[in-house]
């Protein structure tokens, strides 16, 4: 699945556009890479997503095309968040 894809199926970014500025703008890394918006993701990829001062760091753990809003967050595990981002997200 392509990285702007998940990040919208996983509700980490609301927007699927949004999610593909921040990839193409060099924010978010995949496996300590930069990453492009198609870029694809698989289970066990680490990866990290920065809007200004914030900073979010989370383990892929599942791929799927749709997911509920209630489910979406068990695609990825926390490995690492500020307490802006985390509100932000809740």
């Amino acid at each position: 699945m392509r990285l702007d894809k998940y990040l919208k199926v996983s509700r980490l970014i609301k927007r699927r556009t949004v999610a593909k500025e921040a990839c193409d703008g060099g924010r978010v890394t995949l496996n300590g890479k930069v990453a492009k918006a198609g870029t694809e993701v698989k289970a066990g990829d680490i990866m990290e997503i920065r809007f200004g001062n914030r900073l979010g760091r989370y383990q892929i753990l599942d791929v799927q095309e749709t997911v509920r809003k209630e489910a979406a967050a068990e695609l990825y595990r926390v490995l690492e968040e500020d307490e802006a981002t985390r509100h932000e997200r809740e």
